[in-house]
Parts: C-alpha cells; sequence; structure tokens
C-alpha cells in the first residue's frame, strides 16, 4: 500500500465542493474541538474561517508554543547544481530555459561551505535540478560525505529515488529529505510538466513511502502554490500527512508553503493567495497538527516572515542563495528564483530574537539519539 491508494479514494471536485461548502458553524464546530480531523481541516481552510483568522491565530500560537517552546530552527539551502532534464513551467531550472549551467567541484564546494559556516549554520539543504545522469547516485556519493564533515544536519531536495538509494544516502549522511509534489491535480501536473523523468506523477506520489521505508529521520511536504486551486491542493498535502503518520510513526514530518516567485519564463499563478490567506493556512494546518514542523522560506517577505513568526512556524531558512555557487560567488543568472528577504542570517537571527525567541541552528546531535 501507498499514498496512491489513498489518493484514488480523494475526488478533486468533491473535495473542492466540501471545502467551500463548508459554513461558520462548521468553523465553530472544528475550533471547539480538542482533536481535529481532515473535515476539521476543510473548514479551517474554507472561506467561511476567515471571519474566525484571530481566533484561529492564537489557538495556532498556543498549540506551537506547547510542543516547540520558544524556539525556531534555522536552515539554509545549498544549490549544487542547476542542471536540470525536466521541463517545468514554473521553474527557473527547467531545461528548456537558456540560462548558464553549473555543477560544484569538490574545491567550489569547500568554498560554499566555509561560507555557510562563517554564519552560524549547521542544518543545511542541499539542492540539484533533477538530472540524474550528472547530479546522480555518483554524484552524492562523492559529495554528501565532504559536506556531512561540516554539518550537524544535513537535507536534501533532489529527485525522486528508489528506496534502496535513500537508504545507502542515510549511511553517507542524510537525515532528511524534501519532496513536493507540487499540485495533487493529475491534469494540471501533466500541465506543467512537459518533459523529463518528472512527468511521472505516480512515482512523486510515492516518494514519501520509499523515504519512510528506507528509515530517513525527517520527510518534507507540500504543494507549490498556484499551480492548481490552493485550498484543495493544501487539502491534499494534509491528507498525505495524515496517511504518512499514520503508516510511518516513527519518521517527522515538516510542511512548507512555497508561493509562485518570478522565475526565468515566469508563470503565473493560477489561483492567487494572500497573504491573510497564508496566515489561515499556516493555523489550519497547526491546528490539525499540533506536532508537525512549519517551515517558511525566504520567497516570503522580511515583514510578512516577522510577523507570521509566533503563529505555528517552527523553522526558516536565512541568506538563501538559489544558485550553486551563491554563497561564495553569487552569479544571479544562475538562480532558481528569486527571494523576498534578503537580509543576512545575522539579521534574521536578531529579529527573531527580538520577538522572544531563541534561533536554534542545530537541529539535533547524532550522538543523542544513540
Amino acid at each position: 500500500m501507498t499514498f496512491t491508494d489513498e489518493w484514488k479514494k480523494l475526488h478533486w471536485d468533491e473535495v473542492k465542493l466540501s471545502i467551500y461548502s463548508k459554513t461558520h458553524h462548521d468553523v465553530e464546530r472544528a475550533l471547539n474541538k480538542p482533536k481535529r480531523d481532515l473535515e476539521d481541516f476543510k473548514a479551517l481552510v474554507s472561506p467561511a474561517a476567515e471571519r474566525y483568522l484571530e481566533q484561529m491565530a492564537q489557538e495556532s500560537a498556543r498549540l506551537t508554543r506547547q510542543r516547540f517552546g520558544h524556539t525556531i530552527g534555522f536552515y539554509i539551502p545549498l544549490y549544487l547544481s542547476n542542471l536540470c532534464a525536466n521541463a517545468c513551467t514554473y521553474c527557473g531550472f527547467s531545461m528548456e530555459n537558456r540560462i548558464k549551467r553549473k555543477t560544484l567541484n569538490q574545491d567550489e564546494i569547500a568554498q560554499e561551505v566555509m561560507a555557510i559556516k562563517a554564519m552560524n549554520f549547521d542544518s543545511v539543504l542541499l539542492v540539484t535540478g533533477e538530472h540524474e545522469t550528472k547530479v546522480g547516485m555518483n554524484y552524492f556519493r562523492q559529495t554528501l560525505p565532504q559536506i556531512k564533515q561540516s554539518f550537524n544536519y544535513l537535507a536534501m531536495e533532489i529527485q525522486p529515488l528508489e528506496q534502496e538509494e535513500y537508504a545507502e544516502l542515510k549511511t553517507l549522511g542524510l537525515d532528511a529529505v524534501m519532496v513536493y509534489q507540487e499540485t495533487y491535480h493529475p491534469s494540471t501536473y501533466a500541465e506543467h510538466h512537459l518533459r523529463g523523468n518528472k512527468m511521472d506523477f505516480q512515482y512523486r506520489l510515492e516518494t514519501p513511502d520509499r523515504l519512510a521505508k528506507a528509515g530517513i529521520d525527517k520527510i518534507g511536504i507540500g504543494a507549490l502554490i498556484g499551480l492548481e486551486e490552493w485550498r484543495t491542493d493544501c487539502f491534499f498535502v494534509a491528507a498525505h500527512l495524515d496517511y504518512l503518520e499514520r503508516r510511518y510513526w516513527q519518521t517527522r514530518y515538516s510542511i512548507s508553503f512555497p508561493r509562485l516567485r518570478p522565475c526565468e519564463g515566469a508563470l503565473q499563478p493560477k489561483s492567487i493567495m494572500s497573504d491573510k490567506q497564508l496566515v489561515q493556512l499556516i493555523c489550519a494546518y497547526r491546528l490539525l497538527n499540533p506536532e508537525v514542523e512549519l517551515s517558511l522560506s525566504t520567497r516570503e517577505s522580511a515583514h510578512f516572515r516577522d510577523n507570521v513568526l509566533p503563529l505555528g512556524i517552527t523553522s526558516i531558512s536565512a541568506a538563501s542563495k538559489t544558485q550553486p555557487g551563491g554563497y561564495a560567488n553569487d552569479d544571479q543568472e544562475l538562480e532558481q528564483f528569486s527571494i523576498s528577504d534578503e537580509r543576512s542570517a545575522e539579521s534574521v537571527s536578531l529579529a527573531v530574537q527580538a520577538r522572544g525567541f531563541e534561533p536554534v541552528w542545530k537541529d539535533w546531535d547524532r550522538s543523542y539519539s544513540s
């Protein structure tokens, strides 16, 4: 069994209709429950819930402090390559975009690592385009041990792999993998993935199953907000999380909220999400699941991130560069997308502290888990 079996039971149009049919009575019922289910989540992301945002925010903040205290985890993306064998309408790395291509060698990686360590980070997210021949397992076998020497916690956002490949990367120091379905609507998915292995909707959908079976410590999921109607897509993320936690309860999970950002060959969002609606979504996820980690990247503005921080977010990126070699040699022609919060890591840390939170640069210590 995989999530595909659960996904087939959920019909997009029925879910969408159910969400938009929710009333204020459904929202109040959900808010008054001590433990909420997926039907309650529909109410909390519905238009009817927008008038209850203050109440949702207060409860979301309370649940987050109860579980995570006043700590905010810090991480930074390290882009290793922008080579990609996929054609995706929304991504600056798409093979059809005429940008300079680069894959970091060991010396260049060492320079990036040095620059990142100088900013105090100890948790890094390795990112590549999806190119299994030039940036595949052989490349990862060479680079992971080198990078792991310098960082306590190592996550990856790369092309989907087989279970045994994830298990091998775990032996090389891999702790977490972020894999976003982009959209859970199959025909919309097909519209945006035109060439390459990423066209395989089901293989990507089942990637978290393979990750969990391989024993990866943490799995990040999410939808690219803007490809489809956001309330329905984000419900499918919640359903995916619910399935994963029931089936693979020993694994940790995180959810991210990437909204479409300007990039080479920019795509106009099909569904526009306002800042207020993103706050609603963050609170809805927290009210559904007090345990899940919620991450907010530098795609969002400094003002928005600072103000939404207390409401449910548990980890943030800072000082991000979205191109290979971006920390040692900033070349914007190589970037995947434009970031919005361009503050230094130190500035973000000070802003977090000013709001009464403690920045945590170290996700966990392996010696504590043995």
